[in-house]
């Protein structure tokens, strides 16, 4: 450390927008802040769009409504007559034709994307169905490929609350069809944060950095930081102060940084955090040898625009 009093901080906003929900992630980092004035430094903000679009699938209806001598019209406008035994076809096959499982349970941020099983490909299209639309409503017509899932066989869940559904599927020729039991379950939000430190300090092992300790002075911060994201997606708090003053350096010196992400490409530590070594700013704090301390906010809301908002505050006090 040299003796000019120094102040840097640096900005970046990556903004990734699609047709149903909008993922959000923010890195600030205030480096080395001993006092006095100086230098100010700020990166430009950035803007990158995904380009999968994602609509919403027409549903079908609940199981009970597919009855024998209904017809029901596939994506493409083709209209198939329900079989006798209450599955689209006039050639029929047995139960477990797409999951391996019988149930399966996710948690309320649909932390993962539904898939068939078995390595299937080349389905088609496909019909897919909620027993307990208040449970899951519904699905995209597509999958969360930037979360590494695939359309063709995977769809993005609808979540409208907690409890069990049955989720039927099938292809319109009738030549495969299954069900599973789903249960979702509320996300477990302390927990989390824990999580999210332990996927860090593996980050950080993996480059040969000491691992970071709870951070129990800025814990408070950080929670009010996760919660402030769902007024105002910003480093400028909604009152309009810094980030920082949420927990201020003391006036013996250090620094702190901030990580900041919301939408539906967080909806795990694991998904957050993957994210986060994915862009090289917030990578960039992660791994700084600098910091001897993380403290995680988390907030999950049902019923608010991007539902899950994740904070980190990195510091060394």
């Amino acid at each position: 450390m040299t003796a000019a009093l120094i102040k840097q901080t640096r900005m970046t906003i990556l903004l990734s927008v699609n047709a149903a929900a909008i993922l959000i992630a923010g890195i600030l980092i205030a480096a080395s802040i001993w006092g006095g004035g100086g230098e100010f430094r700020a990166v430009a903000e950035r803007s990158d769009e995904i380009t999968d679009a994602i609509e919403e699938a027409e549903l079908l209806g609940s199981v009970s409504d597919i009855s024998s001598g209904k017809t029901i019209a596939s994506a493409d406008g083709t209209v198939y007559q329900v079989a006798p035994n209450g599955w689209i076809s006039s050639d029929p096959v047995s139960r477990g034709e797409l999951w391996n499982e019988d149930s399966i349970t996710i948690y309320q941020s649909a932390d993962i994307d539904i898939c068939v099983g078995g390595n299937l490909s080349n389905l088609g299209s496909m019909y897919w169905q909620s027993s307990n639309q208040d449970v899951i409503a519904g699905f995209y017509s597509t999958a969360r490929t930037w979360l590494g899932y695939s359309s063709e066989v995977c769809r993005y869940p609808i979540i409208k609350g907690t409890g069990t559904t049955t989720i039927t599927a099938g292809t319109y020729d009738g030549r495969r069809h299954d069900s599973i039991t789903v249960t979702v379950v509320e996300v477990p939000t302390e927990q989390w944060k824990r999580d999210v430190l332990a996927l860090v300090n593996a980050e950080r092992t993996k480059n040969g950095i000491e691992p970071l300790e709870w951070g129990v002075t800025c814990e408070v911060a950080a929670a009010i930081r996760a919660r402030e994201l769902m007024t105002s997606y910003a480093h400028i708090r909604p009152d309009g102060s810094s980030w920082e003053t949420a927990c201020p350096i003391p006036d013996t010196g250090g620094s702190s940084g901030e990580n900041l992400m919301a939408g539906n490409a967080a909806v795990s530590p694991e998904s957050v955090v993957a994210a986060w070594m994915n862009s090289p700013d917030h990578r960039a704090n992660i791994l700084s040898a600098n910091y001897t301390k993380l403290s995680v906010g988390f907030i999950f809301d049902q019923d608010t625009k991007y539902k899950t908002y994740w904070s980190q505050f990195f510091s060394t006090y």
